[in-house]
């Protein structure tokens, strides 16, 4: 078996956290496109990152694998942007949602459910344009992703590209500091009892997120890797109460971080998109 402890704690958190999830959201969105992605690609990291470069037309036609499909959004938008879309994840709750989205709108392809085990998956090699994961790699071990990378490299047509958006962690000052700082459901870690109580139940494990790290990982599958870091000026957005003026400086901030010096912007980045081009030269 493929799968390690944590894997399993995944699961059990995302079956719960997916088990009646509405896709009313989603389908508003997918039926309004443009107006969805002009805003989410301009106001929110994830997306800004994820849809670099023309990546919406990229991707029409093209054969797209996404690993932890989540509550299945970015899976629903980017068939609804033509792709043939496959959405895998561990949680079989994804695939109930993957289920209502091909029932209640018109994919020109359905999306197609892989449950389960990533490295599980029956897949023929060399059949993928683009492998991507929002927000996925950083859920598992250190030796689980190199197997996850392996699989990836071995899924990817010849000219293949994976996109993997991520956390950054390049100062560890800064990162000691944001520890400090309680966001969400997660306490300071001034509050031990609090703080431990909330690690013990979090579903990520320790490890590097560095860029440093995923570039070196990268290196023993692919002949191409670039790192793009996101979120420098972006994370001071959290400074202004939720609205218009918030998502004003949101754009403003990823338009503008892009201008930064390159040892600046990546060690202060809040995240960052890493891709992956296998490039095999015949």
């Amino acid at each position: 078996m493929s799968k390690d402890l944590n894997q399993e704690k995944n699961k059990a958190h995302y079956e719960t956290l997916y088990a009646k999830y509405p896709i009313s959201n989603i389908l508003y969105w997918i039926n309004n496109i443009d107006k969805f992605l002009e805003s989410a690609t301009t106001t929110e990291t994830s997306w800004f990152a994820l849809y670099q470069n023309n990546f919406r037309e990229k991707i029409k036609g093209k054969k797209v694998l996404e690993m932890g499909c989540g509550d299945c959004t970015n899976a629903a938008v980017m068939a609804a942007l033509g792709a043939e879309v496959y959405a895998n994840d561990i949680a079989s709750a994804s695939g109930k949602i993957i289920n209502e989205l091909n029932d209640k709108f018109e994919f020109k392809f359905p999306i197609k459910f892989i449950e389960g085990d990533f490295l599980d998956n029956n897949l023929s090699a060399a059949q993928f344009d683009y492998v991507i994961g929002k927000a996925f790699l950083h859920h598992l071990t250190v030796p689980v992703e190199q197997s996850f990378l392996k699989e990836t490299a071995r899924l990817l047509t010849p000219e293949g590209e994976a996109r993997f958006f991520e956390p950054a962690v390049n100062s560890k000052l800064l990162d000691e500091i944001r520890w400090h700082i309680p966001v969400g459901d997660r306490p300071s870690k001034f509050n031990k009892l609090a703080f431990k109580k909330w690690k013990d139940e979090d579903p990520h494990p320790d490890r590097s997120f560095s860029s440093k790290h995923w570039k070196k990982a990268g290196e023993e599958f692919f002949s191409e890797i670039e790192i793009i870091p996101v979120g420098t000026l972006e994370r001071y957005s959290r400074l202004f109460g939720w609205g218009e003026r918030r998502n004003n400086f949101k754009r403003w901030a990823l338009k503008q971080e892009k201008r930064l010096p390159g040892k600046w912007n990546r060690d202060f980045a809040r995240c960052q998109l890493i891709i992956y081009r296998r490039v095999v030269k015949k």
